[in-house]
């Protein structure tokens, strides 16, 4: 029987292509309600990890469940439906479209309308749409009355901070119950950065979110997480609290390849 308290388990998860071994065997549990930080050198396998979850990538071996269900097999779509959404480390947001279209694409996996309501935009579509556009109003305004004046803009004229805080709206336009951020603070400066942070916390608080997260720095991922696990070369070296990551010996040397303090 599945433990009520794990939302997404992988075990013993491998991911091959041709003769490279990109993930390992890689073993992780995260919890309801969690931050849980996934950290590594560059190649570690890091991203490869969300793609298995998301499935990008289908496993070579082993098995990925969602509230104790396998997901192993599913689609991206089927994925985001069961309640999986993410960012990715380069944003890909559909410039041509306005801040709220682009929101407003990630909540097409909960939109009620058939095609007959759609092509006639008959009453409970409309209905919808209008439920649609609010939800997404809301979700920009959790960034602040700045994002919701922007809704009109196109998303390639945004700032890159802006650009990221749209990804992450949309993502959370499908009522996720786990919400995967690949480096959401990368390319940011330093008070980009510490609001990130802020909205990250207020992500877990306000939405009720358990969130996965890719982050290279470190400063960022010690703050912010309540668990860590590190990979390196593809295989889960460590895995514990931040101040016990901090301090650990395989990771230092993965990081530095010396003895230091992270």
């Amino acid at each position: 029987m599945a433990n009520d308290d794990v939302l997404l388990q992988l075990s013993g998860v491998t991911r091959t292509f041709g003769g490279l071994t990109a993930v390992d065997g890689v073993d992780l549990t995260v919890r309801r309600g969690q931050i849980y930080s996934i950290i590594g050198p560059n190649g570690a396998g890091k991203t490869t990890v969300f793609n298995l979850i998301t499935g990008i990538y289908r496993p070579t071996s082993g098995d990925v469940t969602l509230d104790g269900n396998s997901i192993v097999g599913y689609t991206p779509d089927r994925v985001l439906r069961a309640g999986v959404a993410r960012t990715f480390q380069n944003i890909r947001l559909f410039n041509n479209m306005t801040v709220l279209e682009n929101v407003l694409v990630g909540q097409h996996v909960r939109f009620p309308g058939d095609l007959i309501s759609i092509v006639f935009h008959l009453p409970n579509y409309n209905r919808a749409e209008r439920a649609a556009r609010a939800r997404a109003i809301e979700l920009l305004g959790f960034f602040g009355p700045s994002m919701v004046a922007l809704q009109d803009e196109y998303a390639l004229n945004l700032s890159y901070a802006d650009r990221r805080r749209v990804e992450v709206a949309r993502a959370l336009g499908s009522n996720p119950k786990l919400l995967m951020l690949d480096e959401p603070t990368a390319g940011m400066n330093d008070a980009e950065t510490a609001e990130a942070v802020g909205y990250i916390q207020a992500l877990r608080r306000d939405f009720g979110v358990t969130i996965l997260l890719i982050e290279h720095k470190l400063q960022v991922t010690m703050g912010l997480s309540d668990r860590i696990a590190v990979l390196d070369y593809g295989k889960k070296i460590a895995e514990g609290l931040p101040d016990e990551i901090r301090t650990n010996e395989l990771v230092i040397e993965a990081y530095l390849g010396r003895k230091a303090a992270i």
